[in-house]
């Protein structure tokens, strides 16, 4: 595999960490490299990394929608947390909390218990909706989309909040599903997250980035 194939190469043994990130545990198939997490299957699949990449760039990075970045961050993170996917709420807790200028503690309380967070009503309301959705499409009730547009949210946030809830649930069950690895010095994602800000997500794993 190419030295330069992502960033997450340069971390292998972390300049700032006396850890050896090198993963002790092998994926469920064999996937020929040693990335971490979603960054390890698309390195195995690049068929499939440019269109996940490009949803995801969608999703949280396109400006033409009413939701921050950030906020969009979040709840790619709350969903994360509540499948407890470690690569993901990490890699996308630490974008958020980048976006929201938010320390990993306040990113943490959050998705224990949003509720009781400063957080405004109408992202409260559609964090709701996200973790309904965690659970089943089904779970969704009226009641919460009255609330969420009680509050100001309109039709594209509603369906916004969805659609990110419901893609990664499949984004966590593929990274979990195929038993990748993640590192677990939480600082690593920290550090990355102002990179990842700045390139976003549709950068191939193949390029420079």
């Amino acid at each position: 595999m190419p030295k330069w194939a992502n960033a997450w190469q340069k971390v292998m043994y972390y300049p700032n960490h006396n850890i050896n990130l090198k993963p002790d545990i092998m994926a469920h198939i064999e996937l020929n490299n040693d990335l971490p997490g979603i960054r390890g299957l698309m390195f195995y699949s690049p068929e499939t990394e440019a269109p996940l990449n490009a949803l995801a760039e969608q999703l949280l990075r396109d400006d033409n929608n009413s939701l921050s970045r950030g906020e969009r961050e979040l709840r790619a993170t709350y969903v994360s947390y509540l499948n407890d996917c470690f690569f993901c709420q990490n890699v996308h807790g630490a974008v958020a909390g980048h976006y929201l200028g938010c320390n990993i503690d306040e990113i943490d309380a959050i998705k224990a218990n949003f509720s009781a967070t400063d957080l405004s009503p109408k992202i409260k309301a559609l964090l709701a909706i996200a973790g309904s959705v965690q659970k089943g499409g089904k779970h969704v009730t009226t009641e919460q989309i009255e609330a969420a547009r009680a509050e100001g949210a309109d039709d594209k946030e509603i369906h916004d909040t969805v659609l990110i809830a419901a893609a990664f649930c499949m984004y966590n069950r593929y990274v979990d599903g195929l038993g990748t690895w993640a590192p677990q010095d939480r600082q690593i994602y920290i550090d990355r997250a102002p990179e990842r800000a700045e390139v976003g997500y549709i950068s191939s794993i193949f390029k420079k980035v």
